[in-house]
C-alpha cells in the first residue's frame, strides 16, 4: 500500500510493515470501523491492532455467530464491518449466514483457515475442508489468498465486493499463508 489512507504501512517511516498491517490498512481505506472477532493467533496483528485504534470498535464475541448480527448492525447504523474468525467458526455460523440473504446487508469476514496444508489436529480436518462449500451454499463468494504477495490484493478484491457491491464476500488466509499449527 501506499498513500495517505488510513491504515497505511508504508508511508510512514516506523510504522509496521507486513500483509498482515497492508490487510489493516485496506479494511480501513474501505472505512471498516468495527471489528468483530474471536481471539485467533491468525488474526492477531489485525485484533491488535483494532484495539490499538481509537477510531474503530473492536468487538471480542463469545461465538463467531454474533458476528454476522455485528455485521448487520454496523450496516444499519451507517457502518461497516468485518468479522475475523477461524475455520472451526464458520460451523457455528451457518444458520446465522441467512440473515445476510435476509437483511440484504454487505458482509465481509476473513477466515484463518485449519485443516488443510501440514495441519497436525484431526478434530480441525472436517470443518476445515467443508468451510468453501459450505459458505457457498449459503451464498457467500469465497476468494482464496496462499502467498503473502497475494493477500492484500485478495482482501481488497473482497472488500470492494463486499461494501460496493453489497455482497457476502470470505477471504480465505490459508494455512500455506499463516502456517500450519501442530495442534
Amino acid at each position: 500500500m501506499t498513500g495517505d489512507g488510513p491504515g497505511d504501512t508504508t508511508a510512514r517511516e516506523g510504522a509496521p510493515s507486513g500483509w498482515q498491517h497492508d490487510i489493516y490498512g485496506v479494511l480501513r481505506k474501505h472505512d471498516v470501523t468495527q471489528f468483530a472477532y474471536v481471539p485467533d493467533a491468525g488474526h492477531a496483528i489485525l485484533i491488535d491492532r483494532s484495539l490499538e485504534d481509537r477510531d474503530v470498535h473492536s468487538v471480542a464475541l463469545t461465538t463467531e455467530e454474533e458476528g454476522v448480527a455485528l455485521a448487520a448492525g454496523a450496516h444499519l447504523g451507517g457502518g461497516r464491518a468485518v468479522l475475523l474468525m477461524q475455520s472451526s467458526g464458520v460451523g457455528n455460523c451457518i444458520n446465522f449466514l441467512s440473515l445476510i440473504k435476509g437483511g440484504q446487508f454487505p458482509f465481509l469476514t476473513l477466515i484463518s483457515m485449519r485443516g488443510a496444508f501440514g495441519e497436525g489436529n484431526p478434530w480441525q480436518m472436517p470443518m476445515g475442508q467443508a468451510v468453501q462449500p459450505v459458505l457457498e451454499a449459503m451464498g457467500v463468494i469465497c476468494l482464496s489468498a496462499e502467498r503473502p504477495e497475494e493477500a492484500v490484493s485478495t482482501v481488497e478484491a473482497a472488500a470492494t465486493m463486499a461494501f460496493k457491491s453489497g455482497n457476502a464476500v470470505a477471504v480465505l488466509l490459508t494455512q500455506k499463508l499463516i502456517g500450519a499449527k501442530a495442534f
